[in-house]
């Protein structure tokens, strides 16, 4: 077990690099793997990215051409990654649950002229692909086939899942000199604004940012990573693969949807050291099998409300939850949407070994964060080290502000829009990142919300719908919730948890001839309730005037973030 240096090193100056070096520092170790299949060590994962890179360099790739990758997690995926970035082409990553007619647009926009692709997504493109795009590549066994060859479709029907490859030997290439300041990848962002913009991350960005990564935690080449979130987004790729890969350790991919019932059995048997998630898995986790647990018995029941025996309960359950993710987690990173306090609170109080992290895909990803050993309530930790982070204007009674960057994992710009790059700069530099928030006297962080999100009250004060949201959603019968000003009124939408009122309704199914419509009803009055408590523990400014029933679960980003935009005007 060796502690890694995370300080930046010279001697690495593209992504590919990481893998060349980590070829002559940890040549047999496990570096890329399916959590139960098949594993590349970095001699084998360096051997086979100069593999990619040759195929893609003889059929014409030039430095420059962007290549995209739409493909679910794997192996494969981050050998397709440098692959690209090794013949000197630009990565293009696409989030698979972007549709068909999204996946087209991005194709055209970029200019992409080929495409790594797996067989399920490849079943997507019944149209074709656009013009610009010349070859596809199998994700599978990295197969490279004409695009306009109608027996190349065969080459990805014909397996279903990425295969192990044995790196061959070949001929020396002479790839074209790739520096820090090329355009590493082009990230096509999927936000609350329903806007698609290519982020422009040249290699310095990431690698950068990986480095800089390393005063929040510090990776051991022992570390095991679990993968679920997709690689596409900016947050896995970079934390998620650069980060292990830069320091030894070593990253499964599942090969299906991380449900509890999935992960339960593969969390024993890997026993992994680091995963990185989103709110919305823990959120779950805790409301739906550790806050029910605390709550089922009178003894347990009067033991979470009184500090010191709460305390102890919810390191009881803390024990419990570290089992279930395999007893060895050293990190267990949060991002990509702020966390629900009332989770947060019990995972402190549970000593489970969270952490924070914020940023933007624009910054590659992080701005600032917390590890385990000092985690801080409702805060994002300290600004990284290395890079410029201020409040642009505060307001001097409170100190909020706009939250600016400058640095150098501080993107290029977006992508043949020169318009909206110049929008989002201040005249000095400084990346304008959308979110609210303060530095408190000890230099660390806190995020009030988004300020397109912002509601101005009548008054003409600030309403944050983030903060009346995460009290809404410590409420066991709700699922999730979107506040927003509707027609003058401060309304907020919420999605009911059924199962729970179900169970807390059971006796309706023997005695209502219309169960549901009997649920509905006792939902209402429930709202009505939570209204009167939410009104009693928010300022007289945020109190609701309406609560609307959600009937489907909110549509969201990768990140699980609700697309507003798509419930504004409802």
């Amino acid at each position: 077990m060796t502690k890694m240096n995370n300080q930046e090193n010279t001697g690495i100056t593209s992504l590919p690099g990481l893998l060349t070096s980590g070829a002559k520092l940890h040549t047999d170790k496990t570096a890329l793997a399916y959590a139960n299949g098949f594993s590349y060590t970095y001699r084998e994962a360096d051997r086979l990215t100069t593999q990619v890179a040759r195929q893609f360099y003889g059929s014409g790739v030039v430095k420059g051409d962007r290549i995209a990758i739409i493909s679910e997690n794997n192996p494969n995926w981050g050998i397709a990654y440098f692959g690209i970035q090794r013949a000197g082409g630009v990565a293009v990553p696409i989030l698979t649950d972007f549709r068909e007619k999204e996946m087209q647009s991005i194709l055209e926009h970029a200019g992409v002229r080929a495409v790594v692709i797996s067989a399920k997504q490849r079943e997507k493109f019944t149209n074709g692909f656009p013009p610009s795009v010349q070859y596809l590549m199998s994700v599978e066994d990295f197969t490279l086939v004409s695009a306009e060859d109608p027996h190349g479709r065969h080459a990805f029907n014909a397996k279903k899942e990425p295969e192990k490859i044995t790196p061959q030997e070949g001929d020396p290439v002479a790839f074209p000199e790739v520096t820090g300041d090329d355009l590493a990848a082009i990230i096509y962002t999927s936000g609350t604004t329903g806007r698609s913009k290519g982020v422009m991350l040249t290699h310095r960005n990431i690698l950068h940012n990986a480095h800089q990564s390393g005063h929040i935690h510090q990776i051991l080449d022992s570390d095991v990573f679990l993968s679920v979130l997709p690689l596409a987004h900016t947050y896995e790729c970079t934390i998620g693969l650069m980060v292990p890969l830069l320091n030894g350790a070593a990253v499964h991919y599942v090969d299906r949807a991380p449900t509890a019932s999935y992960l339960a059995p593969l969390l024993k048997k890997l026993q992994p050291t680091t995963m990185l998630t989103v709110p919305l898995i823990i959120e779950k986790i805790y409301r739906s099998r550790i806050r029910p647990q605390l709550q089922k018995s009178p003894v347990t029941r009067l033991m979470t409300r009184f500090g010191p025996t709460r305390k102890l309960a919810h390191r009881a359950a803390g024990k419990k939850l570290m089992a279930f993710f395999g007893g060895k987690m050293r990190f267990y990173g949060i991002g990509g949407a702020p966390l629900a306090p009332d989770v947060e609170k019990f995972l402190i109080e549970a000593r489970f070994p969270y952490a924070i992290g914020y940023g933007l895909t624009e910054t590659a990803p992080l701005l600032a964060g917390f590890g385990p050993q000092n985690q801080t309530f409702k805060s994002v930790g300290d600004p990284l080290p290395g890079l410029e982070l201020k409040i642009n204007d505060p307001d001097p009674e409170t100190g909020e502000g706009e939250i600016i960057a400058r640095g150098p994992n501080v993107m290029k710009g977006y992508y043949q829009n020169q318009e909206q790059t110049e929008e989002v700069f201040t005249s000095d530099g400084y990346f304008r990142t959308g979110d609210l928030g303060y530095i408190d006297k000890k230099g660390i962080l806190y995020i009030r919300g988004r300020l397109k999100n912002m509601i101005l009250g009548p008054n003409g004060e600030n309403i944050y719908p983030e903060e009346i949201e995460a009290l809404i959603n410590e409420t066991d019968y709700i699922n999730e919730s979107l506040v927003m000003q509707y027609k003058g009124k401060l309304v907020a939408r919420v999605h009911l948890n059924v199962e729970f009122l179900e169970q807390k309704f059971h006796d309706l199914k023997s005695n209502a001839q219309d169960f549901h419509h009997q649920l509905q009803q006792k939902a209402e009055g429930l709202t009505d309730e939570l209204m009167n408590h939410i009104n009693q523990h928010v300022s007289s400014n945020s109190r609701l005037q309406m609560i609307i029933i959600q009937a489907d679960p909110f549509e969201k980003t990768p990140t699980q973030k609700i697309k507003r935009f798509l419930y504004q005007q409802r």
